[in-house]
């Protein structure tokens, strides 16, 4: 079993964070601070030698036998020590503690004012060492302060600073984590609705307390999920069960046909009567099932489209000539009405599909003797089929599912007529296939229009296409 470290949660991994980008920055400050307080313990010194350098030059005076002198009273500080040499290297003056001191290193010349750090019987000293001249004659002084007492405050901030850091870093830490509890409560809130949310129970919704911030904005996408997945699974349900149902209607024919052959079958006119029945029912079946595999290859994207510019016009009116015979067997006519110059990049035969199975619906349900008209025009930059039947209609509560498969408005009607309930959903998959819309509204006067709404390209632009293929996505399903 795997313990938490090796799979921490977000609100350690946060705490985590957190307490090494804070310990990070914790450093950071304490280094620039203790530098700063060193740099600047270290010009208060600088400034005290010079003080110091100063009220020694003042000390220092020229006797009559032209000699220098110091005036001043010995010095017994251990801490500030006033040495002075003569050009010759004779010591002119050294206070009492200058003995822990070296001498300085006389040059010919004069020595221009330095400061220096230096160690000395185990102890740290800062030196101000110069010229200066007394009564023309120039002397060499060297002003000192012991750097200890510098070095104990700076040791004691260090220590704050090290000893302090570790428990800042621990209460941060605390605190971070209590703050990423609270913060990620409300996602612990959700994974726990979310747990419930079953396939049975895919109407119930997340709760989103707050639908501004970050948690509610997720919730609210989370929720648009369920939605679709209960539109799929409702989609689902309702073709499996249309499905098992026009799959059994055949299967149960025949079978009843084989069954009565059997029992009453004794020529051979009778068997062969039987089996064209039945042959008839596995036809309906096999084109059922082909129907079904092409909307599963559409579905998983694996169907190639061979996209070539067509004059749309002369599609339409292949298709109404092959159908003209079944408008004639109802007294109807097809009214065609077609622009020449409307083109359009598509897959001849599967755009030529979509167009037959409207127009064929449009023959199958409307009234006998009336006029259907197919109209091709360009509108908006997008070329347009219009297909306006004279049949019942299309409630509007029904429009939505009407390209759905399977689904029939009438259902009695459509088997009589030997409809499976799939061709809209083909024509809606070819129509889209291609790049273009399918929608469906109604004429005042009765009746149905079915818009196939394609992007319009002019005879030059079509014919730069002319063989380019392009895949199809299952997305448009």
């Amino acid at each position: 079993m795997r313990t938490p470290w090796h799979a921490p949660s977000i609100r350690l991994r946060l705490t985590g964070w957190y307490a090494a980008a804070l310990s990070l920055l914790l450093v950071v400050y304490a280094t620039a601070t203790f530098v700063a307080v060193r740099h600047e313990f270290l010009e208060q010194l600088d400034d005290q030698l010079q003080d110091d350098y100063t009220a020694a030059e003042g000390l220092l005076t020229r006797t009559p036998s032209s000699r220098v002198a110091w005036t001043g009273d010995r010095h017994h500080d251990a801490e500030n020590v006033i040495d002075v040499w003569s050009a010759n290297g004779e010591q002119i003056y050294r206070s009492a503690a200058s003995t822990a001191l070296p001498a300085v290193a006389l040059t010919a010349g004069t020595i221009q004012a330095r400061y220096d750090s230096i160690v000395a019987n185990g102890h740290r000293w800062r030196t101000l060492t110069g010229t200066s001249v007394v009564g023309g004659t120039a002397v060499v002084l060297r002003a000192s302060r012991s750097e200890d007492r510098l070095g104990n405050q700076l040791w004691e901030i260090l220590v704050v600073l090290v000893l302090g850091l570790p428990v800042v870093v621990v209460l941060a830490g605390f605190g971070g984590y209590v703050l990423a509890r609270r913060a990620l409560a409300p996602i612990d809130h959700l994974a726990s609705e979310a747990r419930r949310i079953t396939a049975d129970r895919l109407h119930e919704r997340l709760s989103v307390p707050n639908p501004n911030d970050e948690i509610g904005r997720r919730a609210a996408v989370i929720n648009e999920t369920f939605a679709r997945l209960e539109s799929s699974f409702d989609q689902l349900r309702r073709f499996t069960a249309d499905a098992s149902h026009e799959l059994r209607t055949p299967l149960a024919v025949i079978r009843g046909t084989g069954e009565v052959a059997l029992a009453q079958a004794h020529t051979v006119a009778e068997c062969k009567e039987a089996m064209g029945s039945m042959l008839e029912d596995v036809d309906r079946l096999t084109g059922l099932v082909d129907t079904l595999l092409r909307l599963s290859h559409g579905d998983a994207g694996t169907i190639r489209l061979a996209r070539e510019a067509h004059n749309l016009g002369e599609l339409v009116k292949e298709v109404t000539a092959s159908l003209v015979i079944l408008a004639e067997e109802k007294g109807q006519k097809l009214n065609i009405n077609v622009s020449d110059d409307v083109y359009v990049i598509v897959d001849r035969l599967v755009l030529r599909e979509a167009v037959s199975n409207i127009v064929d619906n449009a023959i199958k349900y409307s009234r006998r003797a009336v006029t259907i008209d197919v109209r091709v025009q360009s509108r908006d930059n997008h070329a347009v089929v219009e297909i306006v039947d004279e049949g019942p209609g299309i409630p509007a509560e029904h429009r939505q599912r009407i390209f759905d498969r399977f689904f029939r408005v009438d259902q009695a009607r459509s088997r009589e007529s030997g409809g499976t309930g799939l061709g809209l959903a083909i024509a809606k998959w070819a129509v889209e296939a291609n790049g273009g819309q399918i929608e469906v509204e109604d004429v005042p006067t009765g009746g149905s229009v079915f818009r196939i709404t394609l992007p319009l390209r002019t005879p030059a632009t079509a014919s730069r296409h002319i063989n380019s293929h392009e895949r199809v996505g299952g997305g448009h399903l």
